[in-house]
């Protein structure tokens, strides 16, 4: 990478973008708060249901992380262990522990969240493909947030090839092809809003979701290519947070409003742009060096845990459930919030510290040291060695 002045060299040298991590644990609590709604709902659910869209961001980030952070030095073979090593463990200890909570041999049709015991289906959560089914009873099998992961696996698996094509092209050529998957990707949304019965309508959610994906890896390569983000990032959360206001308070203001009913149905695109430009210019700011709360210690310590906290969170929310059965809707129901999250937190920092961490650690030292002996091998075979 070239050295130069943040913005001004074509090819900016990475450094960490901490305030992004700090932006990931938002993210995760806004689909906490989203399926606390099923336990304790407040008075405001209905915003809080577009919580559901943490994921959205999350997808938009992975591409923007894994393209910030890849070297050319790292070959595809080791990408797709060191990704493995990053999510498996944690989402395999965590789909043993959602079991008991979500299965059951002879379900009560009153949790309707807990499904009959099938191993089968079981075990396509094992291997993470339950997120090419639309049943929601595959879909959601296992732990039922796991279903991302098939779609993360996809990316993962897809990111090297990508990754070469956007290397091909300077910062404004990433712009135009960012430009052009979000295009494609709002035409998608279009298609199925004017045809909701077609074939393409039923597409698996790795193939629809890939466009968050690239997206954030287009902002990614633009802003290592010395793209400038001419955007404060509170401008961002202005934008977001009158975005959110408009689809929830316009569609009972003009229920019958067609650019309301249109903006409504298409928010996922909309989200994604308002997603990939809080990233870009958050992740610019911390290139600044800046000031940021988001990088204050807390916050990136939540972030660090936010994948384990994704990960058992409806766990710990639909077995308080099972044992309490669901509040009315209160502003009273925030204990329920404050003591949820601290009981979630709790088995996110064990499932963090005792499981992610170290077999991340573990996976990733057994693979560099079987390629190192591999190449040991190889260097001794060569022919300039048996001179």
């Amino acid at each position: 990478m070239a050295d130069g002045p943040v913005g001004l060299s074509p090819v900016v040298r990475p450094i960490r973008l901490d305030s992004l991590t700090g932006l990931r644990w938002w993210a995760a609590f806004a689909v906490f708060a989203h399926h606390m709604s099923n336990l304790a709902p407040l008075p405001i659910h209905g915003a809080l249901s577009y919580g559901a869209y943490g994921v959205t961001f999350f997808f938009v980030l992975s591409g923007f992380v894994l393209t910030w952070s890849a070297r050319a030095s790292v070959d595809a073979p080791t990408f797709w262990w060191r990704r493995f090593a990053r999510i498996y463990p944690s989402a395999l200890v965590a789909l043993f522990l959602a079991i008991p909570v979500f299965y059951s041999f002879a379900p009560s049709p009153e949790d309707w969240w807990v499904k009959p015991f099938d191993l089968g289906i079981l075990l396509l959560s094992v291997v993470l493909i339950q997120g090419w089914w639309r049943d929601p009873t595959i879909l959601f099998s296992g732990n039922p947030a796991a279903w991302t992961l098939t779609c993360e696996a996809f990316f993962y698996a897809l990111h090297p090839a990508i990754n070469r094509i956007f290397n091909l092209v300077r910062a404004r050529g990433a712009l135009l092809i960012t430009a052009a998957v979000f295009a494609a990707a709002l035409a998608f949304r279009i298609s199925v809003i004017l045809e909701p019965g077609s074939w393409w309508a039923g597409l698996p959610w790795p193939v629809i979701r890939l466009s968050e994906f690239v997206i954030g890896m287009g902002l990614a390569r633009a802003i290592l290519m010395g793209w400038r983000v001419r955007i404060a990032p509170v401008w961002c959360y202005l934008a977001s947070a009158a975005f959110l206001g408009f689809v929830v308070i316009a569609p009972r203001v003009a229920p019958d409003n067609g650019f309301v009913r249109f903006v409504v149905l298409s928010a996922n695109e909309w989200i994604i742009a308002l997603c990939a430009l809080t990233i870009a210019a958050v992740a610019w700011r911390d290139l600044r060096g800046r000031f940021s709360l988001l990088r204050k210690r807390v916050l990136v310590l939540l972030g660090e845990w936010s994948y384990a906290f994704y990960l058992v969170h409806a766990t710990v929310i639909y077995g308080v459930l099972a044992v309490v059965g669901a509040r009315a809707p209160s502003w009273a129901n925030l204990a329920w919030y404050a003591a949820l999250l601290v009981v979630s937190l709790g088995v996110a920092a064990a499932l963090h510290y005792l499981v992610e961490r170290p077999c991340e650690r573990l996976l990733r030292r057994t693979w560099d040291e079987r390629r190192a002996r591999r190449a040991a091998v190889d260097s001794e075979l060569s022919p300039a060695a048996t001179r």
